[in-house]
């Protein structure tokens, strides 16, 4: 059994993508606001992290995913030391975005994946981004889009602001949620069948 701590679209569709189908998901509502002086890798370590273990105490809860394997992610978007908000509003992604115009920043994508026997491991993704400038016209109309909502640093990669990315060096499925080589070598190391959906993805 296989668990995805998460509601996201973007997390399901990777998983999906590399042959693995959760049986369920346990998403968890967690206070993500960064702890004073926090580092943006340690922020997504401890909040992949937390999501796993509480997904874990959930599935205590039900018989049917007893034994189950548990895979957790979460993303955060950096400007050096500063960490960029979800963007919820229109005035924070445009702040965003603004800083992100025509400078690098990095992506960092914690994973953690919870064995059957209760073990937690996990391991962070460094991605390095450079947006091109964007124009005054680039920012009102990706505003207007609406894509950035509910985004780290305000934009989806996968989406429109993909035309943005000027040069991405790290891992393209970290950026949009999910580092898949990662998540399924962790999942394979707890002895997760990883290659047993392969054969029905045609």
């Amino acid at each position: 059994m296989l668990v995805l701590a998460s509601a996201s679209p973007r997390r399901l569709a990777l998983l999906e993508q590399a042959g693995l189908k959760p049986d369920a998901l346990l998403p968890a509502d967690l206070d993500e606001t960064p702890l004073k002086g926090e580092r943006p890798r340690d922020l997504s370590r401890r909040l992949a992290r937390e999501k796993a273990e509480a997904a874990r105490e959930g599935a205590k809860s039900r018989a049917d995913l007893e034994g189950c394997y548990i895979v957790a992610a979460d993303t955060v978007v950096a400007v050096g030391r500063r960490i960029l908000p979800k963007a919820e509003i229109v005035d924070e992604a445009a702040a965003c975005l603004r800083l992100l115009s025509g400078r690098a920043h990095r992506v960092y994508t914690g994973v953690a994946v919870v064995a059957p026997n209760g073990t937690i491991r996990d391991r962070i993704v460094e991605t390095r981004l450079r947006f091109k400038r964007l124009s005054n016209e680039d920012l009102e109309m990706y505003l207007a889009s609406g894509e950035w909502r509910g985004k780290a640093g305000g934009y989806a990669i996968q989406g429109i602001a993909g035309s943005f990315v000027i040069k991405l060096v790290g891992s393209y499925t970290g950026v949009v949620g999910l580092p898949l080589y990662e998540t399924v070598n962790l999942l394979g190391g707890e002895g997760f069948p990883v290659r047993f959906g392969w054969m029905n993805v045609g």
